[in-house]
């Protein structure tokens, strides 16, 4: 008996970080000072850069998003999804992404499937210019279904001390500037596919008329980095506060940001929730505090400036392509820990 005949190829394992080197390769930056198969990733701070830096580092992953990959049986876009989830994690403090490193875990490893994973990675980093350092794939026979695969994803980012967003200045009178979603991006899939796949009865390659196309298409929309908006806007202090809506959806993440004693009032119809949230309500009859607290309800992003402020960033970010930002609510007083209250929009 070998290794093999145990479930594990090396040779095809071989062949995957063959595929990979050249993806990975093509994120590096001047930075980079070591090449992909070392035990360590090298990275140059490039103190001449940053005169008083600090790391922000993140991890996370796809979550179930990962089941509809299998069954459409299309693996790029999630590896574009865990690099802008990460990316967003750390903007929230006002980082620089520097570089990403990931982990891709499978009971047999499929070149073709690593590869397309991997180049969504790849071209995710390109676009937020973010090097791929590193990562792991690891071949675990009979840990996991046939054809299917767990992933994560780290990140490492800088920014100098004296410009992390940290949102200690919010204050009552605030207002809340919400930039669109493109879907569900990575969190509430647990939920939604219960509801499309189980009680609906539908699947992948299921035309959806509430959605104008396939329903594969609609849950696999990549999950948006707003790196490229958001950075520009970050000097001059004038934003407070960042939160990136993600599992817990507006209930749970703004407050993250949020002083001790303030709340958050969120205008409900100050924008206009995409139809895949109220066709998945409706569909499953998921009460209103479930659907804010599972899913984005559109937007992803929410940045907190004072009134002053807020029109000239709204007319930056347009000016950057999101012209579809909405101020969806203000900070207000409140006692003890930070919370959100749901008001229908006067």
């Amino acid at each position: 008996m070998d290794y093999k005949t145990a479930g594990v190829d090396i040779e095809v394992g071989n062949e995957a970080v063959r595929r990979i080197r050249g993806l990975a390769r093509s994120t590096f930056t001047p930075r980079v000072l070591s090449e992909i198969g070392s035990f360590g990733g090298l990275f140059h701070l490039g103190a001449e850069r940053v005169r008083d830096a600090v790391l922000v580092a993140s991890a996370d992953g796809v979550g179930t998003k990962l089941k509809v990959a299998f069954l459409a049986g299309r693996h790029d876009t999630v590896g574009a999804d865990l690099v802008n989830h990460c990316v967003n994690d750390i903007l929230v403090q006002g980082a620089e992404p520097l570089f990403f490193l990931d982990y891709l875990a499978t009971g047999n490893l499929s070149p073709d499937v690593a590869e397309a994973v991997v180049s969504g990675m790849a071209q995710a980093c390109r676009d937020n210019s973010c090097a791929l350092l590193g990562g792991e794939t690891a071949e675990m026979p009979g840990f996991y279904p046939e054809g299917e695969y767990d992933l994560a994803g780290f990140i490492v980012g800088c920014v100098e001390r004296d410009a992390v967003v940290d949102g200690r200045s919010i204050a009552p009178g605030d207002v809340l500037i919400g930039v669109p979603s493109s879907g569900l991006h990575t969190n509430g899939y647990s939920l939604a596919r219960r509801i499309v796949f189980e009680t609906l009865g539908l699947s992948v390659d299921s035309h959806v008329p509430e959605l104008g196309g396939l329903l594969g298409d609609a849950l696999l929309a990549p999950h948006r980095s707003y790196a490229s908006l958001v950075r520009p806007l970050l000097s001059g202090q004038r934003i407070k506060g960042m939160a990136h809506i993600t599992g817990g959806g507006i209930t749970d993440n703004l407050p993250r940001v949020l002083p001790r004693g303030s709340r958050a009032v969120v205008r409900v119809g100050s924008w206009e929730v995409p139809p895949i949230f109220e066709w998945l309500q409706s569909a499953g009859q998921v009460p209103p505090d479930d659907m804010w607290r599972t899913f984005n309800m559109g937007i992803g992003f929410i940045l907190v400036s004072s009134p002053d402020h807020a029109g000239a960033l709204r007319q930056e970010l347009a000016a950057r392509g999101g012209r579809d930002s909405r101020i969806i609510g203000e900070v207000v007083a409140g006692e003890g820990e930070p919370g959100v209250d749901y008001l229908a929009a006067s």
